[in-house]
């Protein structure tokens, strides 16, 4: 079984794309915090927002949660 990413391999990844999670969550026009939510528990809109930004399926980030 594959395990989920850690928060710092997924924030890292994010700033190798150039964006970071504040920069998303604006983006998308939510709160700047609110995508953080996706890094401590299930969050299927936010899982999808932050996997299409890396360019990978949720299930790849977060596989014990799909």
């Amino acid at each position: 079984m594959q395990k989920d990413w850690s928060k710092s391999k997924i924030l890292f990844e994010l700033r190798e794309k150039g964006t970071t999670l504040t920069a998303l969550s604006r983006r998308e026009g939510l709160a700047s915090r609110t995508l953080n939510n996706a890094l401590y528990r299930p969050y299927p809109k936010a899982e999808k927002i932050i996997s299409d930004a890396l360019g990978v399926q949720p299930a790849e980030i977060w596989p014990s949660r799909y």
